[in-house]
């Protein structure tokens, strides 16, 4: 096989033996000859040059981390969450037959919520239950109404597009909530270990993003961090709280370049976690990652059956670390670190009432984790 994975030695393109036949046939002038092996090499070669490339990935694309924050941040933080509980109780007092018991979503209080099928309108309130507990890591946040695990990854229904049947289609969607899965919820992966089954998910020929892969994971720096990709905790430093994650997004898929389907998700991982040497204290660290992946024709893109071309990703996170690329989410315990640079933003991490913001790199400081 060739690296396009077309087979070796030359054969006649069909629209030339077409043509053949039909000249042929209406005896126009003389019968054109059989085409010779040089015609027949040079005729296949140009067909494999209409082939491209897979397209390049925006490699650059800014990451925005958060952090709770000690002194005046961590205060502002507080302030904000507060006021909103406070205004809750409030409302609650005047009118218990309103919007009492409601959330961000409309669901009823305490009520697993209904899969995402669309952008919100507004981020859910504050949650009661106080802080999280080794028992009861999700106590306290709007997480705690999550599904677990891809349960909360909401999958379209398939329809043709592009090159792909309903079939093919239902199959790339599949495989690209597998890939979330692998990046995202791998407990190997999460212990530190490396995104084998999410690599192999990846266009091998799409070289940008496998040197990127590469050098991120040997050699991680601020142009080479894996967690934009893939969720990964130092396990000298940290430990998963259980063996549940609460996620909450959805995936889309439209027509892309060259009749591609491009796959579009966005997801918000919530990841409870407690210091890797002993102790009862557990934080979490929120993700959110809205990624672009390009499921091509591989007639006119050079691909391997099952993977797909990176297109395009964005990245938040909140208390996974602020102090430089390891390649691990290190969260702070104790309490919490210095609060982010100046002029950092406040962010709210489980507000996915618009997209990610471009050009918010830094670190900031959250509202509530």
């Amino acid at each position: 096989m060739s690296e396009g994975g077309e087979k070796d030695g030359p054969s006649v393109p069909d629209e030339m033996w077409e043509e053949f036949l039909r000249a042929s046939a209406d005896g126009a002038g003389n019968a054109p000859k059989e085409l010779s092996a040089a015609d027949r090499e040079a005729a296949a070669g140009r067909l494999r040059a209409e082939r491209a490339e897979p397209t390049p990935w925006r490699a650059h694309t800014p990451v925005r981390t958060a952090r709770p924050g000690r002194g005046p941040r961590r205060r502002t933080g507080w302030y904000v969450a507060g006021f909103l509980a406070l205004l809750v109780l409030f409302v609650v007092a005047l009118d218990p037959g309103g919007v009492v018991g409601r959330t961000g979503d409309g669901e009823p209080a305490g009520k697993p919520l209904a899969q995402e099928t669309g952008r919100p309108e507004q981020a859910p309130p504050p949650e009661p239950g106080g802080r999280p507990t080794l028992d009861e890591p999700f106590r306290g946040s709007p997480a705690a109404r999550w599904a677990n695990g891809t349960a909360g990854i909401t999958v379209p229904a398939a329809r043709a597009t592009g090159w792909m049947t309903k079939a093919e289609v239902e199959r790339a969607l599949t495989r690209s909530r597998d890939f979330l899965a692998a990046s995202g919820l791998d407990p190997a992966v999460l212990r530190g270990g490396r995104p084998e089954k999410a690599i192999a998910l990846m266009n091998p020929h799409q070289k940008d993003v496998t040197t990127y892969v590469t050098t991120s994971l040997r050699a991680p720096d601020e142009e080479h961090d894996p967690l934009l990709l893939f969720s990964r905790f130092d396990p000298a430093q940290a430990r998963p709280v259980g063996d549940v994650v609460k996620t909450r997004g959805r995936i889309s898929y439209r027509e892309g370049r060259r009749g591609a389907l491009e796959v579009t998700a966005d997801v918000t991982y919530v990841y409870p976690v407690a210091p890797a040497g002993g102790g009862d204290e557990v934080v979490r660290v929120i993700v959110r990652r809205e990624t672009v992946m390009s499921w091509d024709d591989p007639s006119k893109v050079i691909t391997e059956e099952g993977t797909f071309s990176l297109l395009s990703y964005k990245t938040d996170m909140t208390n996974g670390g602020c102090d430089g690329a390891t390649g691990y989410f290190r969260p702070e315990f104790g309490g919490g670190g210095a609060g982010g640079g100046a002029g950092g933003e406040a962010v709210d991490p489980y507000d996915r009432t618009g997209p990610i913001s471009e050009g918010r790199g830094g670190c900031g400081t959250a509202t509530r984790s």
